[in-house]
């Protein structure tokens, strides 16, 4: 018996083995990989429609705020609707930390948004818009953040031809009250 094709033998099956296993284990991390961004995706999708259904229904209160016989309650039943709290809590699961607190930032501002229209403030009003161009800032910031999560993207207001995220250069209401000395 010749020792050397036994140990030949056997240390290319361990090798082969082990590279089997390897493999394996490769490819295992790497579907997780792919399912955990493909959770992300999903959930950042989510968040950001839940705040644009609760966001067009506030706006839609704030445009004749004396149509609502409870403007509180209109404006709690935007968010609840929305949606947005549920959404939020997978956001916080899944989310990498910047997107997360992007995405906070985001619901804290739609949080001022919704108390100023329950407040009665409507769509044309100086206080509406003190709250509402942090708010548009607060969602591009999460895009951007989810755009360079994702696909390692850069983004910027002047891509658009705007100056700023917040939409302030490009607001009619904000511009007669700036040139009528409010």
């Amino acid at each position: 018996m010749d020792w050397g094709t036994l140990v030949a033998t056997l240390g290319g099956g361990g090798i082969a083995i082990a590279g089997t296993v390897l493999a394996d284990h490769l490819r295992h991390r790497h579907e997780n990989d792919r399912g955990a961004e493909a959770r992300r995706r999903t959930v950042y999708i989510e968040f950001i429609k839940a705040a644009g259904v609760c966001h067009a229904r506030l706006r839609q209160v704030a445009q004749d705020p004396d149509a609502e016989a409870d403007l509180a309650a209109a404006a709690r039943a935007a968010v609840s609707e929305a949606a947005i709290h549920e959404v939020r809590e997978r956001l916080f699961i899944d989310a990498t930390t910047t997107v997360a607190s992007a995405g906070q930032t985001m619901f804290e501002h739609l949080r001022i948004l919704q108390r100023v229209v329950a407040s009665g403030a409507s769509s044309a009003s100086p206080a509406f818009h003190d709250a509402y161009h942090p708010y548009l800032a607060a969602v591009w910031a999460y895009r951007v953040a989810v755009r360079g999560e994702l696909e390692g993207l850069a983004l910027s207001p002047a891509a658009f031809g705007w100056d700023g995220w917040d939409g302030k250069d490009r607001c009619a209401i904000c511009a007669a009250a700036g040139a009528g000395g409010g």
